[in-house]
């Protein structure tokens, strides 16, 4: 498991380089592929919530190491062969953001 100093870093690092291309895909990922274990409102489901109220007070690059490398022996699987470290950040902060929709 990568260490959350470096995720964050390297996150810094990489970021601001997510196209918003990819931000769009992310955010679909999330409520696809997240949702079909937490959930489509991510209240919970197979997996535990995920929303913004559940995920407060968890820092974003333990949220992010979690998304990479997964929970064994849970259903949650290591996303590491599908995001970069940047990326799994992103999603980790989107997670903990309020929707305002």
């Amino acid at each position: 498991m990568a260490e959350p100093w470096l995720i964050a870093v390297l996150a810094v690092a990489g970021a601001v380089g997510i196209a918003p291309e990819r931000q769009a895909q992310l955010e679909h990922m999330v409520v696809q592929d997240c949702g079909s274990c937490h959930g489509l409102t991510m209240k919970g489901g197979l997996g535990r919530p995920i929303t913004p109220e559940a995920l407060a007070g968890r820092d974003p690059q333990t949220l992010a190491a979690i998304i990479l490398d997964g929970v064994p022996g849970t259903a949650m699987p290591p996303w590491r062969p599908l995001l970069t470290e940047a990326e799994a950040l992103w999603i980790a902060e989107y997670l903990l953001k309020e929707k305002t929709e």
